[in-house]
């Protein structure tokens, strides 16, 4: 039998990336699983590509994350699993922070992540699992990247407090740390392909195992976080990063 066999699971910002890989590894292990994502016909498209249920909502909105609960309410009644993993990168320098780009990047980031999980606890069953989309940024002091660390940090903190409180409820709350990945995050910081190609091939230098990692690596970790073989685990941030993480990220 599948480890996650009539599991209902949520996948926000489930699009593409990690999140769509995430879905199809739930999938795969037989959970029904419902994506979200900002742009209707990307999530239309990867719904139909994974064969889950798609619905189109911004978690920088809240009145959208309320729209999205009644929506899967309305459709499987409670939910088991949450993945947290809608973000967004936007690299800026300290000196160069602009107040939009703050408010963007903490409004789905941090704001996002937690009014998402707020929302969906009404219809959360007992015992259910929250795994949240952090990022071994929270640590590195990497340059450029002040304001989306400071955003992963404070999930992170959130993270285990939110563990604390939940646990009676036996709903289990964990992060993952993932260090560079392979997915369409890094097309959307507005650097030119040059620069994009340069940052990578530094970034993956610095890792130990030598490579990026796939969004194929993290799902796995998700759905062990997910699944029973993890029920006692909770309140933890677990890095998946080749090793980059112990190695520093800049000489």
């Amino acid at each position: 039998m599948s480890l996650l066999t009539n599991k209902v699971a949520v996948v926000t910002g489930g699009n593409s990336g990690i999140g769509y890989a995430t879905a199809q590894e739930l999938k795969n292990k037989g959970a029904k699983v419902v994506i979200t994502g900002r742009d209707s016909d990307r999530v239309e498209s990867a719904a139909r590509e994974l064969g889950v249920t798609g619905i189109v909502a911004d978690v920088s909105d809240v009145s959208a994350i309320d729209s999205l609960v009644a929506k899967v309410a309305a459709q499987y009644d409670k939910v088991d699993i949450l993945f947290v993993n809608a973000g967004i990168f936007q690299p800026a320098p300290v000196g160069q922070i602009s107040e939009a780009m703050f408010d963007h990047q903490m409004g789905i980031n941090f704001k996002g992540a937690v009014f998402t999980i707020e929302k969906f606890l009404p219809i959360l069953n007992d015992g259910a699992s929250i795994i949240n989309l952090s990022s071994v940024n929270a640590y590195t002091g990497m340059p450029n990247t002040a304001v989306y660390a400071a955003s992963k940090a404070a999930l992170n903190s959130y993270t285990r407090t939110a563990a604390t409180e939940l646990a009676p409820r036996k709903i289990r709350v964990n992060a993952v740390n993932p260090g560079p990945v392979a997915t369409p995050i890094f097309g959307k910081t507005g650097m030119e392909e040059a620069q994009l190609n340069g940052f990578a091939e530094a970034m993956q230098n610095r890792v130990p195992l030598k490579r990026f990692g796939t969004p194929e690596d993290i799902a796995k970790l998700v759905a062990f976080l997910a699944s029973d073989d993890a029920l006692f685990i909770t309140g933890g941030e677990y890095n998946i990063d080749g090793g980059i993480n112990i190695n520093p990220l800049l000489a």
